[in-house]
């Protein structure tokens, strides 16, 4: 590794719970103001972009404040030849897995390369005339979220081109959490393409240095990457997300819920894509008569177009008022809920098809082991299944402690 730049600024601070929408939460972040992601230091980095010709992976959290990092840079003299826009798109409106095409920003005129349609990284071309890249997008600590993959792409084309990499770092809204299988790699898949658990405890730019650290790019070669660390920050601060990370993540209980609740993808269950608020809510036709909440998905353009069971009344459980504080104090993901709902469903052998719907991936890709399905059927005690990947999970947290910039 050539250069990375690290200040860290470490200052112990609390600030108390809230599942307020992410658009309305003045009041709770000023507790945290003292926190600084790595784009707020303009200090630290805008002599590495004087002169330069830029370009940057960005999308509607790359916020300087309540400015979007683009027009910040513009505004500061920084010459940006082009972005490139991640899954959802650079300004965030696009629904999960839909192809992304390339255009021009409507606010600055600059061209948008999508890496999240015909291709997933920079091209030779594409980088002919950048001199320096920016990788500045909101994680939310999850395997299965794909910025961090989108990440690895760009350290590996800026190491193909010769170009360097500065890394504007966030903080992890679920960064107190390390939890899940660490991901068999014959499950490998764009939800899964590193040896790391279900929820990584890292942020961005740890998991950056990870990467070269481990060897994880192709042909083992190294990018030549800077970090501009957050300052007054430690993993096990609560963080509330100025910005919507992607559309069906739009309040901080879906962030928080989001590392037990995203496994069921891979199974023929409703997790609130198709309402306003998903990521909340669990459920499907099959359970009426059995739990009395309920919810009827329908196609939302941006969110859900076609979810699973759209116009149909689906009942199971409500956990948009869930107590989150009970993840952070068990420090695990959840999976009490899989467990509840397949034993009650009444068509059991339909619960894990996932090709009876639309769903993304099967309970192995999203779980990224072979023999979770079985023991949900077979109600193998929570204790014994998390045994079986305890070896692996405990490698791993020794193994991250290498790479880890904050407390």
């Amino acid at each position: 590794m050539k250069s990375i730049l690290i200040t860290l600024l470490i200052l112990f601070i609390s600030s108390s719970k809230s599942t307020t929408k992410l658009f309305e939460i003045k009041k709770e972040t000023t507790s945290i103001s003292k926190i600084k992601t790595g784009a707020e230091q303009t200090h630290l980095y805008l002599s590495l972009l004087k002169n330069k010709r830029v370009a940057v992976l960005a999308n509607q959290t790359s916020v300087i404040g309540k400015t979007h990092l683009v027009d910040s840079l513009q505004h500061l003299g920084v010459n940006i030849v082009k972005v490139f826009g991640p899954e959802h798109g650079f300004r965030g409106n696009a629904s999960a897995g839909a192809t992304v095409s390339d255009a021009i920003d409507k606010s600055t005129g600059i061209p948008i390369i999508s890496l999240y349609g015909k291709k997933n990284k920079p091209s030779k071309d594409d980088l002919r005339d950048v001199d320096i890249l920016i990788y500045d997008l909101q994680d939310v600590g999850v395997r299965y979220y794909t910025n961090i993959n989108a990440l690895a792409r760009l350290m590996e084309a800026c190491e193909e081109n010769q170009k360097p990499l500065l890394i504007f770092d966030r903080p992890n809204p679920n960064g107190y959490l390390i939890d899940g299988p660490v991901l068999d790699m014959k499950y490998k898949s764009g939800i899964g393409m590193f040896p790391i658990p279900m929820a990584h405890g890292l942020t961005v730019g740890e998991f950056a240095l990870m990467v070269n650290g481990e060897g994880w790019l192709k042909n083992k070669v190294k990018a030549d990457i800077k970090i501009i660390p957050i300052a007054n920050y430690a993993h096990d601060m609560r963080y509330v997300l100025p910005v919507s990370p992607s559309p069906n993540l739009n309040t901080e209980q879906s962030i928080l819920l989001y590392p037990s609740l995203c496994m069921f993808e891979g199974v023929y269950i409703n997790h609130g894509r198709g309402t306003y608020e998903p990521f909340t809510m669990l459920g499907s036709p099959a359970y009426k008569g059995i739990y009395d909440f309920n919810f009827t998905p329908t196609g939302i353009k941006g969110m859900a177009e076609t979810p699973i069971f759209m116009d149909k009344v689906c009942y199971g459980i409500d956990l948009r008022d869930y107590d989150t504080e009970l993840l952070r104090k068990r420090k695990q993901i959840n999976f009490d809920w899989i467990r509840q709902l397949y034993k009650a469903h009444p068509n059991k052998e339909k619960f894990f098809d996932s090709k009876l719907s639309n769903q993304m991936n099967s309970i192995e890709i999203q779980i990224g082991r072979g023999d979770f399905r079985q023991q949900i059927i077979d109600d193998v005690p929570e204790a014994t299944i998390r045994a079986g990947w305890e070896p692996e999970l405990a490698a791993y947290k020794k193994m991250r402690l290498k790479y880890v910039l904050y407390p």
